[in-house]
Formats: structure tokens, C-alpha cells, sequence
């Protein structure tokens, strides 16, 4: 057999297998990651699109902002990541996010299945205050994700990304923002990694 015939083989046989290894090694799909907020003021929902803003800056994802109550079956269990924003209220998440949590189960039924095991998750919130009880109403989110088995991740923040909305910084700030961005970007960059891990 001639040289140039081998080459050619050769070829043929790398034009076929290295797009078949391709496939195989990496995810056939888009990531997707649900923003689910409630917003009175429209603080919270600013944080919210900042979240959007910065997941839809890691290649391949696509990205669902809904408030709480419009979250449907077919949103929340498609999702490869769910992140969560809330107002502060008493040091606590607001109502229509408590119930949004209880309607896992309630309205979707989630256990005992544990329908979201494995999805990422994370949270971010704007309070009044500085120490408004900010952290508290984040780690109150992390806990309903850690008790439905997800995988919590932070960003923007030690445990999210939160805003000061009063006193001598009203609104949502550009730093308050970029938190929000670095939130949205870490989860989908670690929803990435989960959906290639669970593709092996």
C-alpha cells in the first residue's frame, strides 16, 4: 500500500471517529437555569436580571427569570440550576417565597423522589438595612436547597449576593449588581460542570 493511500485512510478514519468522540465527551444540550424571584419594589427583581446578565454570559445557557408564582412543573424540574431571590422581611424570605418553596411538594411533589437532587442551586436578596437580616433570609433559602438534596453554591457574596436598598445607598448600586452578575455567572459555570460530570 502506497504511502498517499495511507494518508488517506488515515484521514478517512478521523473525519468519522474524532466528531463521534466530540459527541460523546461533551454535553448534546444547553444548560438552563431558572431565576425565580419576588420583587415589591422592584429592587429585587433588578438583581434578578443582573443574575440573568451574568449566567447568560457563560456560553451555552439559557436562562428563565420568572417571579415565584409563575414558575411552572415543566420550569422548575427542566432546570439545571435554580436560583432564588427574595426581599428581606423580619429577617426572613418573603411569603410568596416560602409558598413557592412549599409548592415543590405541595403543587409539584418533589419527594419522595427527590425530583431536584443534583441541581444546583443558589440565592440572592436586597433588604433596607445593612444588617437587616440579610444573610440570615439567604442561608433560609440555602437550607429548602440543601433538603432537597441540590447543590448550593455561592457568589457575589459569602453566601449570595445581596443589596442594601435604603439610607446612604437607595436603589441597587453598580457593586450590588456586579454581585448579582458573579452570582449567575458561578452557577452556570458549576451547572456546566455538574451536566459534562453526569454525561460520563
Amino acid at each position: 500500500m502506497s504511502k498517499g493511500l495511507v494518508l488517506v485512510v488515515v484521514f478517512t478514519l478521523f473525519s468519522f471517529v474524532l466528531p463521534a468522540f466530540t459527541a460523546a465527551t461533551e454535553p448534546s444540550s444547553n444548560v438552563t437555569i431558572l431565576v425565580a424571584y419576588h420583587s415589591a419594589t422592584g429592587h429585587t427583581e433588578k438583581m434578578a436580571q443582573g443574575v440573568v446578565d451574568g449566567a447568560k454570559g457563560v456560553k451555552g445557557t439559557v436562562v428563565v427569570m420568572k417571579r415565584v408564582g409563575q414558575v411552572t412543573e415543566q420550569d422548575l424540574f427542566s432546570a439545571d440550576a435554580v436560583v432564588v431571590g427574595s426581599p428581606v422581611y423580619w429577617s426572613n424570605m418573603a411569603g410568596e417565597v416560602k409558598s413557592f418553596f412549599d409548592n415543590w411538594q405541595l403543587k409539584f411533589g418533589v419527594f419522595p423522589e427527590f425530583k431536584m437532587r443534583g441541581k444546583v442551586g443558589a440565592a440572592f436578596v436586597t433588604g433596607g438595612q445593612v444588617a437587616g437580616g440579610k444573610e440570615v433570609t439567604l442561608l433560609t433559602i440555602l437550607a429548602a436547597m440543601l433538603g432537597n438534596q441540590m447543590i448550593v453554591v455561592s457568589g457575589g457574596g459569602a453566601f449570595g449576593a445581596s443589596a442594601t436598598t435604603e439610607g446612604e445607598s437607595p436603589g441597587i448600586d453598580s457593586k450590588e449588581l456586579a454581585g448579582a452578575r458573579d452570582l449567575g455567572k458561578r452557577v452556570a459555570e458549576v451547572a456546566w460542570i455538574v451536566k459534562r460530570g453526569s454525561a460520563k
